[in-house]
């Protein structure tokens, strides 16, 4: 449990600031950050630079989430994207802030940070991105 703490504080700025990087060889971008690009392997070594994410993007597909699970289940129904960044990367992630009828593919989001859950026993809470509609 210690190590799940541990973990949450040392990606910090990876879930507060949307901080991905990019491949110095193609120019690829990547969410979560690599160590290497998966396309050009080798040549990326040294080669991965740090880039601040807008965080903007928009849905691609969705589902809606009925049967939580354990520590979630208050929450249903919640809808769960798969979201095309501006920058390219896909990643998946919760929409808030939205009825459920206004979700669509095609939806403008942006990333906005919120408590994903307490750990009981240590008392911390977590953060992280979740996307809201973009005003």
């Amino acid at each position: 449990m210690g190590e799940a703490v541990a973990r949450f504080w040392r990606e910090i700025p990876q879930r507060y600031n949307f901080m991905g990087n990019k491949c110095g060889s193609c120019e690829r971008i990547f969410f979560p950050p690599r160590e290497a690009c998966p396309f050009c392997r080798r040549k990326s070594m040294g080669k991965m630079q740090e880039v601040q994410l807008t965080g903007k993007g928009e849905v691609v597909t969705y589902t809606i989430i009925h049967v939580g699970p354990e520590e979630f289940e208050e929450q249903v129904p919640y809808p769960i994207a798969i979201i095309k960044l501006e920058e390219g990367p896909q990643i998946t992630g919760q929409i808030v802030d939205c009825s459920i009828d206004d979700i669509h593919i095609g939806l403008k989001v942006e990333s906005t940070f919120r408590r994903i859950q307490a750990e009981g026993y240590t008392g911390a809470i977590y953060y992280g991105y979740k996307f809201k509609k973009c005003e």
